[in-house]
C-alpha cells in the first residue's frame, strides 16, 4: 500500500474535558490498514453527542486527545486492502451506526509528535481515515449539507419513531427536546419544530411542561414520550404520563451516575421503556430508502439546517448549541 496522500490533516482535537477544542494540523496515519478508507470531509453536521463528549457526560475519557464528528459527507480518495462497498470517488454518508463492510483498525495521527485517537469515523477533519463500515455510497448530484444529516440526524429521528416508538397514525406523541408536542427551552427550536408541523409547542423555561401537556391530552393518556434531554426528572414524569400500552423512548445519554425512580408494575401490563441506540437504523438500507423519499417530496431535510459555520469557528458554533441561539442543525464546512 502506497503511502497516504496528503500527509496532513487540519482537525478539532478534544485535548482536555470542558475545554474548547483546538483546531490545529495533525499528520494522517502513513498508509491504510485492512478495512480503512480516505476520505476528504466536505461537510459535518454537529449533534449533542459530542457537546456530551466535550462535557464528560459518560465520565473519565480514557482516549484524550482524541479527534470528534461522526455525521458528515465526503468523497472517497483511496481504500485499504480487503475493501469492496465503496471505491474511490465515491459520494459517501458517514456515520457512526455500523454499516456495510469491514470494521477495521482505529486509526492514529500525530500532533506535535503526540498521539491522537480517533473512533471508526470522524468527521471534525478535512481528511479522515474511516473504517468502510461507516461510509455508505449515495448519488454523486446528492446535495453534501443535507447528506451529512444523514449520518445521524435523520437516521436517528426517523429511527426512533419508526423502529422504537412503533408510532401508529392518530396517536399522540410528546418529544422532550424538540420535536407531535414538541417541548424546549428556547423559542427558536420551537419555531422550528412548528414549521416543520408540530401540532403544539411548549416552552418549558416559561411554563409547566407537565401541566400544559395534561391540559393539551385533555384527560387522555398519552401513548409516545420521546425524551432527548436524559434529565431524569423529566424521564419520571414523561413515564407517568403514559396510556396502559405506552412506550417511553430514551434518546438523550444521562449523566453518568443519574438514576430514575418508576413503579415498575406497569411494565409487567404494556407499558414499556425503550433506551434507542440511533433509531436502531440500518445504514446501507436506510440512507437510500430515506434519501428516495425525500427527493420524492414525502418530507424536506434542508429546513433542519439553520446556521453554517467554518471549522475554524467549530467553538463558536459548540456555544451556539449550547445556549440555544441556534434553532436546528448546525452545519461545518471542511
Amino acid at each position: 500500500m502506497e503511502i497516504i496522500q496528503p500527509r496532513f490533516t487540519k482537525a478539532a482535537i478534544l485535548r482536555s474535558l470542558n475545554q474548547p477544542l483546538i483546531v490545529d494540523k495533525v499528520e494522517l496515519p502513513e498508509k491504510l490498514e485492512t478495512g480503512q478508507v480516505l476520505v476528504k470531509v466536505h461537510v459535518s453536521g454537529i449533534c449533542g453527542s459530542q457537546i456530551g463528549e466535550i462535557k464528560g457526560v459518560k465520565g473519565e475519557d480514557p482516549f484524550l486527545p482524541h479527534l470528534m464528528g461522526h455525521e458528515g459527507c465526503a468523497t472517497v480518495i483511496d481504500v485499504g486492502p480487503g475493501v469492496q462497498f465503496v471505491s474511490k470517488d465515491d459520494l459517501v454518508v458517514l456515520h457512526w451506526r455500523e454499516g456495510q463492510g469491514i470494521r477495521s483498525k482505529t486509526p492514529i495521527y500525530k500532533w506535535n509528535n503526540e498521539k491522537v485517537n480517533a473512533g471508526w469515523v470522524t468527521t471534525f477533519n478535512s481528511y479522515a481515515v474511516v473504517s468502510e463500515n461507516r461510509c455508505t455510497p449515495i448519488p454523486k448530484n446528492t446535495d453534501k449539507e443535507i447528506a451529512a444529516l444523514f449520518g445521524c440526524a435523520i437516521t436517528t429521528g426517523f429511527g426512533v419513531i419508526q423502529n422504537n416508538a412503533n408510532l401508529k397514525i392518530g396517536e399522540s406523541v410528546v418529544i422532550f427536546g424538540a420535536g407531535g408536542i414538541a417541548v424546549d427551552l428556547h423559542d427558536n427550536r420551537l419555531d422550528l419544530a412548528a414549521k416543520l408541523n408540530a401540532t403544539h409547542v411548549i416552552n418549558g423555561s416559561r411554563e409547566d411542561s407537565f401541566s400544559k401537556i395534561k391540559e393539551i391530552l385533555g384527560g387522555n393518556k398519552l401513548d409516545v414520550f420521546v425524551d432527548n434531554t436524559g434529565l431524569p426528572n423529566v424521564i419520571e414524569k414523561g413515564y407517568k404520563l403514559l396510556n396502559k400500552n405506552g412506550r417511553l423512548i430514551l434518546v438523550g445519554v444521562p449523566i453518568k451516575g443519574s438514576e430514575i425512580s418508576i413503579n415498575s408494575l406497569p411494565l409487567h401490563f404494556g407499558k414499556k421503556i425503550t433506551g434507542s441506540h440511533g433509531g436502531e437504523c440500518i445504514p446501507y438500507e436506510d440512507i437510500p430508502r430515506l434519501l428516495n423519499l425525500m427527493n420524492q417530496g414525502i418530507f424536506s431535510a434542508k429546513e433542519l439546517i439553520t446556521a453554517r459555520y467554518s471549522l475554524n469557528n467549530i467553538n463558536n458554533a459548540i456555544d451556539a448549541m449550547i445556549n440555544g441561539s441556534t434553532s436546528g442543525r448546525i452545519i461545518i464546512n471542511l
